[in-house]
């Protein structure tokens, strides 16, 4: 597996979405993160990837998409309780339907917003212009489908959304991005 390729992937798509994220005031671009929620990410990540590569055939942008909505649950849990959230198992962010309906419950039991409000349709609309360009970027690569380098590139794309979402939660609830000088 060709490691550069795929750093320079995950670098460009995270570049990009968080132009797009900005050019509509969801993130001011930068994307504020946190070392702990980047951390649940590996731990979450191979049970989200196990359940969204099934849903590539089918639903491509949604695979990619709910990556976007489990980093928003993850980091409203790492500002209210991150001894709780930190711990919660990946099935706890799952909706009556499981997967299939992972963005609504997290949208509507954890976050707390009305999925018919206004906050929960630019959330939705914002996810799902993301995961589409990323499907987008990894169309463009036109790498072998069913391949090991495709599984790598839809992972980083995955880890990339989950990125987003939780820059566009921190941002919701009050986090900036700000440089601190450590010199003198």
């Amino acid at each position: 597996m060709d490691k550069d390729y795929l750093d320079r992937f995950e670098s460009k798509l995270q570049q990009d979405l968080v132009f797009l994220c900005t050019s509509y005031k969801m993130l001011d671009g930068s994307l504020p993160a946190s070392d702990d929620i980047e951390a649940r990410w590996h731990d979450l990540a191979p049970e989200y990837v196990a359940d969204a590569v099934y849903e590539i055939q089918d639903y491509p942008t949604v695979s990619v998409g709910w990556a976007g909505y489990l980093g928003m649950a993850v980091a409203y849990g790492w500002d209210s309780d991150w001894t709780r959230y930190s711990k919660a198992e990946y099935k706890s962010y799952y909706g009556p339907r499981g997967f299939d309906d992972m963005d609504e419950h997290i949208v509507s039991s954890i976050l707390r917003i009305p999925l018919e409000s206004d906050d929960a349709k630019s959330i939705e609309d914002m996810l799902r212009r993301c995961a589409q360009s990323a499907v987008d970027h990894i169309r463009h690569e036109q790498i072998e489908p069913q391949s090991p380098t495709a599984f790598h590139v839809f992972a980083r794309a995955c880890k990339v959304m989950f990125r987003i979402g939780a820059g566009i939660e921190l941002k919701r609830l009050g986090y900036k991005f700000e440089k601190v000088d450590m010199g003198n």
